[in-house]
């Protein structure tokens, strides 16, 4: 905290009014120190108000403490829930210091943990302006803006072919006579119209509630529909592009969609896991939950890991007609259409993957199948809750489409097998057709249910990210930590637990021998971020009391109810959170007079990026540790290469106004492009590959001298080409020989790449120098040729 006193500086008037004034700023002056040592901010922050106030020529000398002050008070406030006194400092401040970058930026970092996001990201911006190499600031500013604007924003304003069709169908439906024009999904301004036009169409096609759009259009907006045979003028009539659309699907085998959305393995690095516990991604489709969620995910089909395999033909899901108000109200009410696919290949069952194909006008159509190069990503539909999820031809799998809740919903997902006696003859289609079949089709839909497991009372429903079930699945991940955390606890008790480790863990037990009193454990705590099995591995190692993080009521039944099936009491796993006020005190002893053996922290997040402050937070833990302890990634290397890539230029900016038909969008869009691409699959990234990978960045959770946060690396040319972006992965180092490689084939990690703002050509046998810089979670690469 500063504590220097500045003393009142005497201006060109004079008398006693001047010399009350300079007394009263000297006896408030040392009213705010006296505060500031006895922590009342609040007062404090109201001493300095009235300084400024009568005194304002000392804002340059009272403006550091005065920041210490507001942002200290600010905390206490938000701490009350006071968030209109908190607004209020933060604009009285405002209006002292407007030129304040630091003041700034903490007035948004406010606003954004309260959800005003739009707000934030101004102020945010306006530090940057203030002051563009404020790192906080800038590093905010991406973070903000990648939630304002998404990045398919930029892929679709991109997508020449997607902005020439819709041209082309409006200019026609224009000349046609349609004169007054409304752009549903692009503002306001709403008046009584002959042709409406909208893109509210996500991969699922009905998600961004295009259905509801237009029944209100057709009610309240639009002339009445011209009808079939009708002729005169189209100004009279009202009318919609798209006019219609047909959606398509395909059942498929996709391993990298299995990993992210089914639980595919039983033991985890020793570790049961109970038949009674059922884990599933956020898609599971249920239109019981108490909560409308998305029933589906997205995919780049074309640009998925490891690539898919069709097991059957494509198939018509649905048509609907936007021109017809009876149809699109009927879709939310209608009951679920039943529909039966016949297996050509044989494989896993792993999803059905949605597309659809949109017809602007008779003469005018967009599809987003997998096959067409498009700014869409296909919706994706998991399979769960299969009792084989294995299929060959000659089976069909069975399934109910229905359009509710605003989304397009595939549920029932069953298979009917070839291996049943009874043969239904051809495949059913629509439910007229299964009507058509009679008792027979009822019979068949019956059989085929057989292969759904119906949910028992006793299973406990565990929701988890697709992240997080990757990470279940990651062996390497579990079995590397498992391996990591035994060296420790054998290093500290090398005299029994070595050689009892293998026999008891064998046996789940937690009674192994340690060279502690029996009364002492090892203390092990796990701070990773979301459901993390960690600490139970932990506990199955010996004399352990390990501490989860985990903060929601349904990840802890379920890591009590694995605990139970692995015979450990229930008083073994602690939920830490529950032993510490918030969140941000996770970081202190177990107990008063006690120490961690091992701290697990989350460095990476699963987008690609560093986590923010885990300098920090590894300073801390370094504090808490027993001798011989340790933290978990020891270190972490950080490496990258230089690639060539239009997917990343054209995926982080808007390219020029050609791409717009000369509509010049690009320089009020790209306000907000960012220098870093996350969530990133190289593996599947179109890209050429222009140098070897090199070592970009050390960090060191255990030895912080040995960091590298800002270093020049050399870098090689091996080819020639245009370099036009730095994509980044890391290896982190559970010790010098355990290590996981974030981009690994078996990572739940995703990668990131800096994108950048000018390409430059190079020659194979070129050095470049690379600067790279490490704030907090931010890492700058800049070029130097």
């Amino acid at each position: 905290m500063p504590n220097s006193r500045p003393r009142p500086r005497q201006g060109p008037r004079s008398g006693a009014g001047a010399a009350g004034r300079d007394e009263l700023v000297s006896q408030s002056l040392q009213s705010a120190e006296h505060c500031l040592g006895a922590q009342d901010f609040g007062t404090a922050y109201a001493h300095y108000l009235l300084v400024l106030s009568l005194a304002p020529e000392l804002k340059d000398d009272v403006k550091e403490t005065f920041q210490y002050t507001l942002f200290r008070w600010a905390e206490e406030l938000d701490a009350l829930s006071r968030t209109q006194d908190l607004l209020g400092c933060y604009e009285q401040a405002m209006e002292l210091f407007p030129d304040d970058e630091v003041i700034c930026n903490s007035m948004g970092e406010h606003l954004f943990r309260m959800g005003f996001r739009d707000e934030a990201a101004g102020y945010f911006r306006k530090a940057v302006k203030l002051n563009p190499d404020f790192s906080d600031a800038k590093e905010n500013f991406y973070r903000v803006a990648n939630w304002l604007v998404e990045r398919w924003h930029f892929i679709m304003l991109n997508d020449t072919k997607r902005n020439t069709i819709y041209n082309a169908a409006i200019q026609k439906a224009v000349c046609l006579g349609s004169k007054s024009v409304l752009d549903i999904g692009a503002g306001t301004g709403i008046l009584r119209v002959s042709l409406v036009v909208t893109e509210t169409v996500d991969a699922g096609l009905f998600g961004e509630g295009i259905v509801e759009s237009l029944i209100h259009a057709w009610e309240h907006l639009l002339l009445q529909p011209k009808t079939k045979g009708e002729n005169g003028n189209c100004e009279k009539y009202g009318k919609v592009i798209p006019a219609s659309a047909v959606i398509f699907g395909m059942a498929v085998e996709c391993a990298e969609i299995r990993r992210h959305h089914r639980v595919g393995i039983k033991d985890v690095a020793g570790i049961c896991l109970p038949t009674n516990v059922k884990f599933q991604s956020p898609a599971y489709s249920s239109v019981d939950a108490e909560e409308t969620v998305e029933p589906y995910t997205t995919e780049k089909m074309s640009r998925v890991p490891g690539g898919y395999l069709a097991l059957t033909e494509c198939f018509e899901i649905m048509t609907v007609d936007f021109n017809n108000l009876q149809e699109l109200k009927s879709l939310a009410t209608k009951k679920p259409d039943k529909i039966g696919i016949p297996v050509i290949k044989e494989g896993v069952l792993d999803a059905i993957v949605v597309w659809f194909e949109l017809q602007l006008d008779d003469e005018h159509s967009l599809s987003t199948s997998p096959s067409e190069e498009t700014c869409w990503e296909q919706a994706v539909y998991p399979v769960h809750d299969l009792a084989d999820y294995w299929i060959k031809p000659g089976d069909q799998v069975m399934m109910e489409v229905s359009c509710q809740d605003c989304y397009l919903r595939i549920q029932s997902i069953s298979v009917f097998s070839s291996d049943h006696e009874m043969d239904v003859g051809t495949s059913f289609t629509k439910s007229k057709d299964l009507l058509s079949l009679g008792n027979e089709a009822e019979l068949c839909s019956a059989l085929a249910n057989l292969q759904t497991s119906t949910p028992d009372s006793a299973e406990q429903i565990c929701v988890l990210e697709s992240t997080e079930i990757a990470l279940l699945n990651n062996v390497p991940y579990h079995e590397g930590f498992k391996t990591a955390m035994r060296k420790v606890l054998s290093s500290l008790t090398p005299e029994k637990l070595g050689q009892a480790m293998d026999t008891q863990c064998q046996n789940n037990e937690i009674n192994c021998g340690s060279g502690q009193n029996d009364s002492e454990p090892f203390y092990v705590l796990d701070v990773s971020e979301g459901f993390s099995v960690l600490p139970i591995i932990a506990g199955a190692l010996g004399q352990v009391k390990p501490y989860s993080s985990v903060e929601k009521d349904q990840h802890r039944i379920t890591l009590d109810l694995i605990s139970e099936a692995n015979h450990f009491p229930k008083e073994t796993l602690e939920f830490w959170l529950k032993h510490v006020e918030d969140e941000s005190a996770v970081l202190q002893r177990p107990k008063s007079d006690k120490l961690w053996s091992i701290i697990i922290l989350d460095v990476i997040e699963p987008s690609g990026l560093i986590q923010q402050e885990i300098m920090e937070k590894a300073a801390i833990s370094r504090c808490l540790l027993q001798s011989g302890g340790k933290i978990f990634p020891q270190y972490v290397l950080m490496f990258g290469l230089l690639v060539e890539s239009q997917t990343l230029v054209e995926e982080s900016a808007v390219q020029g106004a050609e791409r717009t038909l000369g509509f010049n969008i690009a320089p009020f869009i790209n306000q907000f492009q960012v220098p870093i691409r996350v969530f990133l699959d190289l593996s599947s990234l179109p890209c050429i590959p222009l140098s070897q990978p090199v070592e970009l960045l050390r960090l060191d959770l255990m030895t912080p001298y040995l960091n590298t946060s800002n270093r020049e690396v050399k870098v090689r040319i091996c080819k020639s080409g245009q370099v036009t972006a730095i994509p980044f992965w890391y290896h982190m180092y559970l010790d010098d020989e355990i290590m996981l490689d974030t981009s690994s084939e078996a990572s739940h990690w995703k990668q990131a790449a800096v994108v950048l703002d000018h390409p430059f050509r190079v020659e194979m046998g070129d050095e470049l120098v690379l600067h790279v810089q490490h704030h907090k979670s931010n890492v700058s690469i800049t070029v130097k040729q």
